[in-house]
Formats: structure tokens, sequence, C-alpha cells
């Protein structure tokens, strides 16, 4: 049974709130719940309890929006990142399980924080998208999703900038978390990190999330991608900081 003492506890609420915002990016962009939620429940819980729920959480959206993505994604180039990052995922969730905690929040939080200034300065990938150049963004992609929770970083840089249509972005990226996120939480399980704690954050969260991604997902095509940019820039930066200074 829970502690009626756990939904008391502030860092709930707090959480609560950074995982609905994650949800309303997820549904809209088809990213930001791992780079927003990776920074926040490591400064809240630490990495060793809050990246395990983020990758469980991660992989229970990624059931809900993987089906309409796949008739509109790009496999041709997706499936070599995205089976280059499932192969490096096993040896960064080594490194989550052997690094220490501290050191590992502040890394996320940097990461995220210099994420953010990469988006806001409006920097992207413009050369091409040969296959090996495809296999090493996955490599780097899954070597952080395994140690961080987070693989979208360099795979949303990389594609942002291609000619596609915004539909097309949104569904490539799906897909991509999709297929990480099946393999992600493999490392956690073994480990040992998936505890009673855990499930029962992941129980309150999940609700909060699907309700942030549905809502999201409909305003998609409604609201102008000018106003969403700012919003997503704005809360990357202050979890990166958050998570980098406290």
């Amino acid at each position: 049974m829970m502690d009626p003492a756990f939904l008391h506890d502030w860092r709930i609420w707090a959480a609560a709130l950074a995982t609905l915002l994650a949800g309303l990016m997820r549904g809209y962009a088809g990213f930001g719940t791992a780079v927003l939620l990776a920074p926040v429940y490591s400064l809240l819980w630490g990495p060793r309890a809050g990246v395990p729920v983020m990758l469980l959480l991660e992989l229970f959206v990624s059931i809900q929006l993987l089906p309409r993505a796949l008739r509109d994604a790009d496999t041709r180039v997706m499936l070599p990142i995205g089976g280059a990052a499932c192969l490096a995922t096993p040896l960064g969730a080594f490194i989550l399980l052997t690094a220490d905690g501290d050191l590992l929040r502040r890394f996320i939080g940097g990461f995220v924080l210099v994420f953010g200034m990469l988006l806001m300065s409006g920097w992207r990938y413009h050369g091409a998208r040969p296959f090996g150049l495809n296999v090493a963004v996955g490599t780097a992609a899954g070597l952080l999703k395994g140690a961080t929770g987070m693989s979208g970083p360099p795979v949303i840089l990389y594609l942002l900038a291609g000619p596609e249509a915004a539909k097309r972005h949104r569904a490539n990226l799906i897909l991509f978390f999709g297929v990480i996120s099946l393999v992600s939480v493999v490392g956690p399980f073994v480990g040992g990190l998936v505890t009673a704690a855990v499930l029962w954050k992941l129980v309150v969260m999940l609700p909060v999330l699907l309700g942030g991604v549905w809502a999201g997902a409909r305003l998609f095509g409604v609201v102008p991608d000018r106003f969403y940019k700012p919003f997503a820039i704005v809360a990357l930066v202050a979890a990166g900081s958050l998570a980098l200074l406290a």
C-alpha cells in the first residue's frame, strides 16, 4: 500500500508540474519528455531513482504515440539511428549504475542547459545524412539514453534542420524514441534500480504525463510554432540550470 505521507511530499507536486509541462511538449512536438524531466527528477530524487521513473514514463508515452508515427516517418534515416542507439544504450546504463550520483546530476543539468542554448541560438546540422553519420549520431544518443535518460538532443539537432515537413520531423522523433525506449528500461531492471518507490512514483506521474501528451497532441497544428519554441526553450534552460546549480 502507498504511504499517505508520500503525497504530502512537496517534491511529488513539483515533479507533477514538470511532468505536465513535459507531456505538453511531447504531445505537441514529439520530444521533450526526457530533456525536461531528467534534470528535474534527478534534482528531486537523485539520478538512480529519477532516471528509471523517466525511462518507464517514456516507454508508456512511446507506445501511445508510435502507431500513427510509423506511417509518416522516414525509416531509411531513422532505422540506422535507432539501431545504433539501441546497441549503445547498455553501455550508457553501466555509467548510470556506477557513476557518482551528484556528478551525474550536474552533468545532466549542464547538458540540458547547453542543449537549450543551442536551440535558442538556432544552430542546426545542415549537412548530408549518410549511413555512417546516422550510426554515429545514434551511438551518441544511445550512450546518453542509458546514462542520463536523454537520447533526444543529438538526434533533434541533427534532424530538425532537414527539408522535411513538420509532420515528418515529429514522426521521425516519435519513431526514434519509441524504438530506444523499449531497450532503455532493461538496464535499470537488471541493475535493481526499479524499486517499489520508483514504481509508486511512476503510478502517480503516468496519468499526469499521458494527460499532458493528449492535450499537447491536440494543440499540434492549432498553436503556431512561434509560440511553442520560446516556451520549450525557457523550460529546458530553467530545468538544466536548476539541476546544474542546486
